[in-house]
């Protein structure tokens, strides 16, 4: 076989091996992505034109997230938190709709405080989905279940259910907060 012979077929065979590495190194990138979004993963690569793009979005996510000022609850501001969200619970039998709203903005001081933006509510749920996606459902859920009410869609039982989202939203932004400040 001539030369160029077999220069064409090891160019051939590097442009199959970086195609294959390529491929790798995207299914790769896509299991982190979805690893660390889980369900939220889903929903965004459901919504995008395509996978590259719903992907795009959640790296774009992820570097707004490191650009955050993001900290740990001190102790006094954790119990202070708990015993809010006690009471918001208790007061959900004598005024439910009353206690979603306060479920509501109790978060967002639980965010504020820990340093998120709390602009509007796509982007706190963008933000919330780099760390907390596994509960950022429960608050998409919660805040569905809000506006339903708002427009008289939504009664006590979903009320209900909304305080649930809510809580375990609650629980993850605090005890991810527990965790952050054990490792500092």
């Amino acid at each position: 076989m001539p030369t160029w012979g077999w220069i064409v077929i090891g160019i051939a065979a590097a442009v199959v091996i970086a195609a294959v590495a390529l491929a790798a190194l995207r299914t790769r990138r896509s299991r982190e992505l979805h690893g660390r979004f889980g369900d939220e993963y889903d929903r965004v690569a459901a919504d995008a034109p395509s996978r590259r793009e719903a992907e795009a979005e959640l790296r774009d996510r992820e570097r707004r997230h490191d650009d955050l000022d993001l900290r740990p609850l001190d102790r006094n501001d954790r119990e202070r938190f708990r015993v809010r969200w006690e009471d918001v619970q208790a007061r959900f039998v004598d005024d439910p709709a009353g206690s979603v709203g306060e479920a509501d903005g109790l978060i967002q001081e639980v965010m504020r405080a820990r340093g998120y933006p709390v602009d509007d509510f796509e982007s706190r749920a963008a933000d919330l989905s780099v760390d907390h996606g596994d509960v950022v459902e429960n608050y998409r859920a919660a805040h569905g279940i809000a506006v339903a009410h708002e427009r008289g869609k939504a009664g006590t039982e979903e009320l209900r259910h909304a305080i649930r989202h809510y809580r375990a939203l609650f629980d993850s932004l605090v005890e991810h907060a527990d965790r952050q400040e054990v490792k500092s």
